[in-house]
């Protein structure tokens, strides 16, 4: 007795086509899931991103108002007559050397 030989690749591949719905939806689930792992994945990418903006944002507002002071203090007129005064020795002119420009 000779037994019929069995071609299980052809029979596995004549399922698959008769079942063909169900592999297409099954594609279309695995490539829905790796959709949704990647989005994830770049959500996060961006919100970290996003904070770390945030950090240097508050950062340079921090530095901003700092130089603001700075400039504030740094044209304080008393300040600036001070300097002239004991740096430079200037002093103010007497009324009598003060000479008047006009301009036409």
């Amino acid at each position: 007795m000779s037994k019929p030989s069995i071609n299980l690749p052809q029979i596995v591949l004549h399922d698959l086509w008769l079942h063909k719905w169900i592999l297409l939806l099954a594609l279309l689930v695995l490539c829905n899931a790796v959709a949704v792992v990647y989005g994830s994945h770049t959500t996060r990418q961006l919100t970290t991103q996003w904070d770390q903006l945030l950090q240097e944002r508050d950062r340079l507002d921090i530095e901003w108002r700092n130089l603001l002071l700075e400039e504030q203090s740094q044209t304080e007129h008393s300040r600036i007559t001070r300097f002239a005064s004991k740096e430079l020795n200037m002093s103010r002119p007497l009324p009598s050397e003060e000479v008047v420009v006009k301009v036409p």
